[in-house]
C-alpha cells in the first residue's frame, strides 16, 4: 500500500443521512457502511456503481463536504478529523457536480469563475490570468461577460468545471461532470484535465456512469450499497460478469466483442480488452477460424412511421432572448411524424432546448408557429385560448425532474394536473395508476414523498405526472442523463413501449449512440439552424458524418476499423448494412464472414 503522504485514505468510513432523533421521527439511512479506499497521489481513478450506491457521498467526504460518522480519512498525510487543516484541505480539493446550477454564484461569468480564487485571497493580475485561462480551457472566454442564467445547460456544466480549474487544484473529482455537455465538449474537457494531470501532478477522480469515459481510468472502484464491491484495471474489471449485479454494463465495444465471442465460440481475455488494436486483432482471430456458423435472425427493423402523417408542425421559428443580438433558433422548419421518435442533437447551446420550449407554449412563438395536428383540429401554440389543449396533447419533462416534482407525495404530484382538469376522483385513480405502470413505479413509490426517491425515480415520477394526461406527444429532454446503465436501459425500455402504444416521442440527447439505438429519424441542430434531418442509418455514415461535423456512434466507430480488416482477407465480402445495438451489428458481421466463406477452412 502507497505511503499515507502520497495517498488518500478512506479506511473503515461510515456516514448516514437523516440521522433519527425524537423530533424528526426518521430512520437514518446508510450511505457509507465501513468504506475503505487508496488512491493514489497523481493517478486517475474512476468510481463506478449504480444510482444510490454511495459514490457521491464518498466524493463529499473526500472534498470535506461531509464529516464521517465514524472511521479515517487522510488527505497525502493530512487528517480531515483535524480541524486546523480543513481550510488547507479544502483549498487543494475541488469537487465539480453533475447539476450545474447549485454551483454558479455569480451573476456574470467571469465574475463566478473568480468566486473561488478570491476567497482564497488571489491577488491581480493572477487572479485575472486565472480566470481568463479556465474560461479558454472550457471554451467560454468569448463569453466572460454574459449573465450565468443565459447560458444553456451544458454551457452551465462548462462553467462549473472553469470555477474548479481557476482554483488551481492538486485533486479534481468530478461527479458525473461531463454527463450535460455534447460529446466534442465532453472530449475537449477530458483531453484538458488528463493534460492537466501529467502536467501539473493532478489527482483525477471521476465519478460517472459513462463506461466508455472510464475506460481512460488507469483503476476503477465499484461501489455498491456503501463497500467496495469490486477494485482493478479497466480490463479486469470489464471482464467480470458481475457488471449487472451492481446496475453497470461493458462499454458498447465491449459488448459487441463479447456478442461476438458468444456467437463464434470463443472466450476474451483481459489482454484483449488493452487496446483496440489487441481487441480488433482478437476479434479477427475468433472470425477466421474454422467451423462457424451463421446467427439466425440478423435484422429485425421496427415498423417505420407514415411520413405522411404528421402530428407537429414547426414553421419558420425563430426566437432571441432579451438582450442577445443572436437568435437562439432560427427559422425552424420540421414536421413530426405521428408514432416515430425523432431524436434531436447538436452541441450545447445550439438552441435544443429553445426549440422544445416551443412545442408546448412554455415560450410562445413570436416569429412563426408550431401547429399540432389533432383529430378535433389544429392547434397553434401562437394563441393563447389552444394553451390549455396544447399542453394536454405535448407533454415535456425537462432534463432536471426535480424541477417539477413539489407535492408531499408521488401520488399527489402525479394527480396534480388531473385536479387541475377537475378529473373525478375515481378516474383520477385509474389514470394515475395507469401512469405509474407505464414507467414502472410501485404503490410503494407513489406513497413516497418524490424528494426521497433516487435520480431515476425521480424521472419515472415526473415522467407519470406528464403521461397521465395522455399526451399524444411526450418531448424528453436528456431523459436518461445521471443514470446509471441500469437505469438508462430501463428508461429506454419504457421509451419504447410508449412508442409502440403510439406515443409520438421528441428525444432530446446528447449520446450518440442512445439515439442511434433509439430513433426512428435524427434532427441535428447547430447555431440555431436545422443542419440536417434523416434516419440514423442516413446520418451516421463516415462520408456524411465528416460533412457535418457530427461525432459518430462509438459503436459505428469501433466497427468500421474491424469491417476494414475483414475487407482485406474477404475481398467480395457484403454487409447487411450498419446496426447501431452491438448485439445486431455483431450478427451482421459474423453473418457476413459465413456467407463469405469464413469458418470453412
Amino acid at each position: 500500500m502507497p505511503e499515507e503522504n502520497n495517498s488518500i485514505e478512506i479506511k473503515d468510513v461510515r456516514f448516514s443521512y437523516d440521522v433519527s432523533d425524537e423530533t424528526s421521527g426518521k430512520a437514518p439511512r446508510l450511505a457509507l457502511d465501513g468504506i475503505s479506499v487508496s488512491i493514489e497521489k497523481g493517478s486517475y481513478t474512476a468510481i463506478l456503481g449504480s444510482n444510490g450506491s454511495g459514490k457521491s457521498t464518498l466524493a463529499k467526504i473526500i472534498d470535506i463536504l461531509e464529516v464521517p460518522d465514524s472511521g479515517k480519512v487522510v488527505i497525502f498525510g493530512k487528517d480531515t478529523a483535524n480541524d486546523d487543516l480543513f481550510w488547507e484541505i479544502r483549498e487543494h480539493c475541488c469537487c465539480v457536480f453533475q447539476n450545474p446550477d447549485n454551483q454558479i454564484v455569480g451573476t456574470m461569468i467571469e465574475e463566478d469563475v473568480a468566486f473561488g480564487p478570491e476567497n482564497l485571497g488571489i491577488p491581480n493580475p493572477e487572479l485575472r490570468e486565472r480566470v481568463d485561462q479556465a474560461l479558454k480551457d472550457v471554451g467560454l472566454y468569448e463569453f466572460r461577460h454574459k449573465e450565468t442564467m443565459a447560458l444553456s445547460g451544458g454551457q452551465k456544466q462548462k462553467l462549473a468545471i472553469a470555477g474548479a480549474l481557476a482554483m488551481k487544484p492538486d485533486i479534481l473529482i468530478l461527479d458525473e461532470a461531463t454527463a450535460m455537455l455534447d460529446p466534442s465538449s465532453r472530449d475537449d474537457f477530458l483531453t484538458l484535465v488528463e493534460k492537466m494531470r501529467v502536467e501539473k501532478g493532478l489527482t483525477l477522480i471521476t465519478i460517472t456512469h459513462d463506461m466508455t469515459e472510464a475506460l481512460r481510468c488507469d483503476k476503477l472502484i465499484i461501489v455498491h450499497k456503501g463497500k467496495v464491491a469490486l477494485e482493478g484495471t479497466p480490463e479486469e474489471i470489464f471482464l467480470s460478469e458481475d457488471l449487472w449485479k451492481y446496475g453497470l454494463k461493458r462499454p458498447v465495444k465491449f459488448n459487441f466483442a463479447f456478442e461476438i465471442a458468444k456467437l463464434t465460440g470463443s472466450t476474451l481475455t483481459k489482454e484483449d480488452l488493452k487496446s483496440n488494436e489487441t481487441l480488433v486483432a482478437s476479434l479477427i482471430k475468433m472470425l477466421t477460424k474454422p467451423g462457424l456458423k451463421e446467427p439466425g435472425n440478423v435484422i429485425v427493423d421496427r415498423k417505420k412511421p407514415d411520413e405522411n402523417d404528421i402530428i407537429m408542425s414547426v414553421k419558420g421559428l425563430s426566437y432571441t432572448y432579451g438582450g442577445s443580438d443572436t437568435k437562439a433558433i432560427d427559422d425552424i422548419n420540421l414536421d413530426i411524424r405521428r408514432g416515430e421518435v425523432l431524436g434531436i442533437v447538436g452541441e450545447s447551446g445550439c438552441g435544443k432546448t429553445t426549440l422544445i420550449s416551443h412545442m408546448n407554449a412554455i415560450i410562445r412563438p413570436v416569429e412563426g408557429d408550431v401547429i399540432i395536428h389533432t383529430k378535433d383540429g389544429d392547434l397553434s401554440c401562437r394563441n393563447k385560448k389552444d394553451t390549455m389543449k396544447i399542453r394536454q396533447n405535448v407533454g415535456l419533462v425537462f432534463q432536471y425532474p426535480e424541477y417539477q416534482l413539489f407535492e408531499e407525495t408521488v401520488y399527489k404530484d402525479i394527480a396534480y394536473g388531473l385536479k387541475k382538469m377537475n378529473v373525478g376522483k375515481d378516474e383520477q385513480k385509474a389514470m394515475i395508476m395507469e401512469a405509474a405502470s407505464k414507467v414502472g413505479l410501485t404503490e410503494r413509490e407513489l406513497g413516497s414523498s418524490p424528494f426521497e426517491l433516487s435520480g431515476g425515480q425521480k424521472r419515472r415520477a415526473a415522467m407519470a405526472g406528464v403521461l397521465v394526461m395522455r399526451p399524444g406527444i411526450l418531448v424528453l429532454d436528456e431523459p436518461a442523463s445521471g443514470l446509471d446503465p441500469k437505469g438508462r436501459q430501463e428508461m429506454f425500455a419504457i421509451i419504447k413501449s410508449l412508442r409502440d402504444s403510439g406515443t409520438t416521442i421528441i428525444l432530446v440527447s446528447h449520446n450518440m449512440d442512445e439515439a442511434a439505438v433509439n430513433c426512428d429519424r435524427i434532427c441535428l441542430i447547430d447555431n440555431g439552424k436545422i443542419k440536417a434531418v434523416g434516419t440514423p442509418a442516413e446520418l451516421f455514415v463516415k462520408k456524411k458524418a465528416d460533412e457535418l461535423k457530427v461525432q459518430l456512434p462509438r459503436i459505428t466507430r469501433f466497427s468500421a476499423v474491424l469491417r476494414t480488416e475483414l475487407e482485406e482477407i474477404y475481398p467480395d465480402i457484403k454487409f447487411a448494412g450498419n446496426y447501431f445495438n452491438p448485439e445486431k451489428e455483431a450478427k451482421v458481421i459474423v453473418s457476413a464472414v459465413c456467407k463469405a466463406g469464413g469458418g470453412n477452412a
